[in-house]
């Protein structure tokens, strides 16, 4: 309804989706208060409010943290990752990143200083074994999958926080109602843990609904882009799931010869923790490719 404090947030989460898909163009306040249906002179405070950041830090960080991923996972020069993010020198883009993460983008690329509480200058080891319930190690498959129609809800925080957003979803009479066999359950990862702080982590919990579906208060609908994904199947509780994305990201991309797109990765919940033990669970972690 119109007015109600879940309105308002669908309509943030509409821009905020808008920003985010569009974070190498020109975003005029004028056109994202469009986008968001809210008169220009009132949008930025609405916004302000409502995530905890103006406009302005809200695109800076989302730049900033892009760029990060970039010096963590890709072999771009620094230079190049500065104009990726906006700044014409070297010397501005420095100072902007070490003001964020505390060290020059040099040393953040040399040490990987955000490790999951590991100090600066930690050595760069991956020992991870991925294994399937036999012990076989775990290959990662490339595939193409195509586009899905789904309903979401935005969880802002943790990923392991991410429950009660399941429930409000899946327990609504309009999407349970579309539930069944076919009904695959997906998480929407945008942020990376090791860069992002866990009070800014963005997570849309999704169901795939039929083209037809109507969304009510409170969510809504979008279409995940199909394409070539790098999947990696992981057996056993959530908790180990962050260990596969560094695992993946940090041994298996760059010996791959793919790159990952600068898009968000996919959890596809092959069962439910409702009814299943937490070893028995089953996820799939699908990275889009270029």
């Amino acid at each position: 309804m119109p007015g109600t404090r879940e309105y308002y947030e669908e309509r943030i989460i509409r821009v905020q989706m808008y920003i985010q898909d569009r974070l190498d163009e020109p975003l005029p306040l004028e056109e994202l208060a469009g986008v968001a249906c809210f008169s220009p002179y009132h949008f930025h405070r609405i916004f302000t409010a409502m995530v905890g950041e103006s406009l302005k830090e809200h695109i800076r960080r989302l730049l900033m943290e892009r760029a990060a991923h970039e010096l963590r996972y890709s072999r771009l020069p620094v230079i190049q990752v500065a104009l990726n993010a906006g700044y014409q020198n070297h010397e501005s883009f420095t100072r902007a990143f070490r003001s964020m993460f505390g060290v020059p983008p040099k040393q953040y690329r040399a040490e990987l200083p955000s490790r999951a509480g590991e100090p600066a200058g930690s050595p760069r080891v991956f020992n991870l074994r991925i294994l399937k319930p036999k012990g076989d190690a775990m290959d990662i498959k490339i595939e193409e999958f195509p586009p899905l129609n789904v309903t979401f809800i935005r969880h802002i925080g943790p990923y392991d926080q991410c429950g009660i957003a399941w429930g409000k979803l899946c327990s609504h009479p309009a999407v349970a109602k579309e539930l069944g066999p076919n009904t695959i359950a997906i998480g929407i990862c945008y942020d990376d843990p090791d860069i992002t702080e866990a009070d800014k982590i963005r997570m849309d919990v999704c169901v795939t609904v039929p083209e037809t579906f109507t969304p009510p208060e409170g969510m809504d609908t979008q279409i995940i882009k199909g394409g070539q994904y790098a999947v990696l199947t992981h057996y056993g509780s959530y908790d180990g799931l962050h260990e596969c994305y560094r695992w993946l990201f940090g041994e298996w991309l760059p010996s791959s010869g793919r790159e990952a797109t600068y898009a968000p990765s996919l959890e596809v919940y092959m069962n439910s923790p409702e009814d299943t033990a937490p070893q028995d669970l089953i996820t799939e972690i699908r990275v889009p490719l270029k």
